[in-house]
């Protein structure tokens, strides 16, 4: 399971009142990627066949069951501070990270590491 903090919860949902585009979840996914393997991302979606779906202070979470065996067990924030705002994974089964904290490779799983432009 994926946790969604509260502040993350609230900031997604001022997201999907402020559009109208008519997604109502947040999606987590990832991808093959970035300079350790996977990239992580998110985005306004609505769910999908085979999603796996939960509801976390309000807000649906929808992850695809491959993503979901990369992050599963992850909590997702968001932070406003000095250094900048944003959301921020913490995803317990990265066992490397790149210097900027959006690719990861796991122990079993490295993906495939490419430029992270």
């Amino acid at each position: 399971m994926i946790t969604l903090t509260e502040q993350a919860a609230e900031r997604v949902r001022t997201l999907l009142e402020s559009q109208s585009s008519g997604e109502d979840a947040l999606r987590i996914y990832t991808k093959p990627g970035g300079c350790t393997g996977f990239t992580y991302g998110l985005a306004l979606d609505n769910e999908k066949p085979g999603d796996v779906v939960t509801v976390q202070h309000g807000v649906k979470l929808v992850v695809d069951p491959e993503s979901l065996e990369l992050i599963d067990g992850s909590e997702i924030d968001y932070v406003d501070d000095l250094t900048g705002q944003g959301f921020k994974i913490n995803n317990p089964n990265a066992t490397q990270m790149c210097g900027c904290g959006s690719s990861f490779r796991t122990a079993t799983r490295a993906g495939q590491p490419g430029s992270c432009n």
